[in-house]
């Protein structure tokens, strides 16, 4: 059974493909279209996936769709009759609603295919989220956890997941949200992108708790409604917001209203200097979201009896809060898919039509991000001649390996030195995060290393933090929680005495977002790290992702573009290492 799963329409627009039940392709559209987040109709993931497996689009049986228009259709009569929401909200709706119920002609029109004849099935956007969750976890039982912004008017859902069986027991409807509530904090600190809340969650430590009061109203909770936002500080209830996008970089208006300025001062502009003020919202609004996430958690712990938990959702993206998770909660296992956020949906909405279909098969567990687009040597090599920028003339000597264990010595040794080196090797990762196939990698003994790549690569914030890839088997001597991270999901603390050791991977906080790499996970990115440790004594690297304010390079040619234009060391590229000439 081949089943096509698509986010359409969305932020982070994504297909996938699932065979009998294994993920063997998904790829996210901003990757090809070089468009962060971008939002629309997935026309180059879809024929990525479709190429990946050899298949056109007859082949395939089922397209899912990670949406359900039909969802929740009498609270939202119920909304619009109670409020008096805009009309271009009303509009922004139907539009959108329009266009999805058109997907079976829009694969037709975009793929150039015959009138497809397989199904289409739509989703329930938070069940899509769930699924993406627990039906590829290694856990037979959890209870499962969904929080974002919106999605068919809903922002946070829950049920338990046992074996090939999911429930969805309880909901918080629209204008409720804790994503929204991030979000608008975020856009009044100055970072108005689409995306932006992870630089509040960098930003955060370096805070006092000295606006817990007035965050604090924004947001309430209690056992049987959860949470509940304050509406007068938010007008995404009233006016049309853009969630919902065709076509281009997603851009949200303002979610928070004038009487939040009336409560904590005038907002923070983007080319205003970060003052202590807002380091300080920024750590009152981590706590605040701390306390109502763990609240949540608490109860939905106590409604099963599992210690399994699987998170899914943007807000599963706070990897902060996904670290104090075992802290905060009875729960003892913890498990977040890569793409935890909409892009995820496309898989989770495949999982479900796979499920309804062969009911007692659970799904292939996903213990691999490595799901995009792949590139030979002879490839590569068709790059590199390609472009006169690589040559020796523009001060870049090429040479290849012919084995890759030269490559690994290599490229160690120059990391060793203290050398920023671009890695691009396998199949490119599937989420957000770089875990050592498109990567740029550095010494994190370094304690200038932060600067240099904020500064002379990355070209972005100084507050930001940068991560530690670590072998698993010594995850105890580095760090105090003992576990599993394969897609650098959770942020634990460094060890004391450790800290002074790796000051380019430790926040200033002591903390880490680990990843936790195995030989059978990523088996080149281990052995490169095991040499690297061998050498040092510190079997980490630090690893951020190969970009530069743009999307994770997915090939080669987007690799020498961004190592020619930045200040890189060394960019490895399957057997090809290209160094500068100085």
């Amino acid at each position: 059974m081949i089943v096509l799963g698509i986010n359409a329409y969305h932020a982070d627009s994504s297909a996938c493909v699932l065979v009998n039940g294994k993920l063997v392709a998904a790829a996210e559209e901003e990757r090809f279209l070089r468009i962060k987040h971008w939002a629309g109709f997935p026309g180059e993931s879809i024929n990525f996936c479709l190429a990946e497996q050899g298949i056109v689009l007859r082949d395939v049986d089922i397209v899912a769709i990670n949406t359900d228009p039909k969802a929740a259709r009498f609270k939202k009569l119920k909304y619009l009759l109670r409020n008096n929401p805009s009309f271009g909200l009303v509009f922004e709706k139907i539009r959108t609603r329009k266009k999805r119920n058109n997907i079976r002609q829009t694969l037709e029109a975009r793929l150039g295919m015959e009138p497809f004849k397989g199904e289409v099935t739509y989703v329930e956007h938070h069940a899509a989220h769930l699924a993406s969750a627990f039906l590829v976890s290694p856990f037979p039982t959890a209870a499962m956890l969904s929080v974002d912004g919106f999605g068919d008017f809903c922002s946070t859902a829950w049920g338990l997941g046992e074996d090939c069986k999911m429930s969805v027991d309880g909901r918080v409807f629209f204008p409720h949200s804790l994503g929204v509530f991030y979000q608008a904090i975020t856009q009044y600190l100055g970072f108005p992108k689409y995306g932006d809340e992870f630089k509040v969650m960098g930003l955060a430590p370096y805070g006092r708790d000295s606006y817990g009061k007035e965050i604090s109203s924004l947001l309430s909770y209690d056992a049987l409604t959860k949470f509940r936002l304050d509406l007068k500080y938010f007008r995404h209830h009233r006016h049309r917001i853009g969630y919902e996008w065709d076509n281009g970089i997603p851009e949200v208006s303002d979610l928070f209203s004038k009487e939040l300025e009336n409560l904590i001062g005038p907002r923070r502009r983007p080319e205003d200097s970060i003052k202590q003020k807002h380091k300080d919202l920024a750590r009152s609004t981590q706590i605040v979201y701390e306390n109502a996430f763990f609240e949540l958690l608490s109860d939905i712990h106590g409604d099963y009896e599992t210690e399994n938990l699987v998170l899914s959702g943007g807000c599963a993206m706070n990897s902060v809060a996904n670290g104090k998770v075992y802290q905060r909660t009875p729960f003892k296992h913890l498990y977040v898919q890569p793409a935890a956020g909409d892009a995820g949906g496309a898989v989770g909405a495949a999982l479900v039509a796979y499920s309804h279909r062969c009911t007692n098969v659970r799904p292939e567990q996903m213990a691999s991000a490595f799901t995009g687009p792949r590139f030979s040597d002879k490839e590569i090599k068709n790059e590199l001649d390609a472009l006169p920028a690589t040559t020796g003339k523009c001060g870049c000597h090429i040479e290849y390996q012919k084995d890759f264990d030269s490559v690994l010595s290599e490229t160690a040794g120059a990391l060793e030195k203290g050398k920023v080196v671009g890695w691009f090797q396998g199949r490119m990762e599937w989420g957000p995060r770089a875990l050592g196939n498109r990567s740029i990698l550095c010494d994190p003994r370094r304690p200038d290393v932060k600067e240099i790549l904020n500064t002379k690569i990355k070209r972005r914030e100084s507050f930001r933090p940068f991560a530690p890839s670590i072998l698993r088997e010594y995850v105890s001597e580095w760090f105090e929680q003992d576990d599993d991270v394969p897609f650098m999901e959770k942020v634990f603390k460094v060890i004391r005495e450790k800290r002074e050791l790796i000051p380019g991977v430790t926040h200033v906080d002591g903390t880490g977002r680990l990843q936790t790499v195995t030989k059978d996970s990523n088996p080149q990115f281990y052995d490169l790290i095991n040499i690297f440790g061998l050498a040092t004594g510190v079997p980490i690297l630090l690893n951020t992702s190969f970009n530069e304010n743009e999307p994770l390079v997915c090939r080669p040619r987007e690799a020498l573009e961004c190592f020619m234009r930045t200040n890189m060391d060394m960019l490895v590229l399957g057997k090809y290492v290209v160094t500068r000439l100085h």
